[in-house]
């Protein structure tokens, strides 16, 4: 698992508990792309581009590649 230099600057701009979600999250993401709680989907076909859930207001992006994921940014979710 990476993380993108975006994510990273994201994740220090985001309060504690959100920091602590994310971290909860990608660590199933990590074992299991179906774990319920992530509710993993393909947000942007094109540049394979996944979203998981962190919890509602929240969202994390993700990509693909071979059998490595790259985390790429974090984003409030628009309800």
């Amino acid at each position: 698992m990476r993380h993108s230099a975006k994510l990273k600057e994201t994740l220090k701009k985001l309060p504690e508990e959100i920091r602590r979600k994310f971290y909860k999250q990608a660590s199933f993401l990590q074992f299991n792309l179906n774990h319920p709680s992530l509710h993993a989907q393909k947000y942007d076909e094109i540049n394979n581009v996944w979203q998981a859930r962190i919890d509602k207001h929240y969202r994390f992006y993700f990509s693909i590649e071979n059998d490595t994921y790259t985390l790429l940014y974090v984003k409030k979710h628009n309800d």
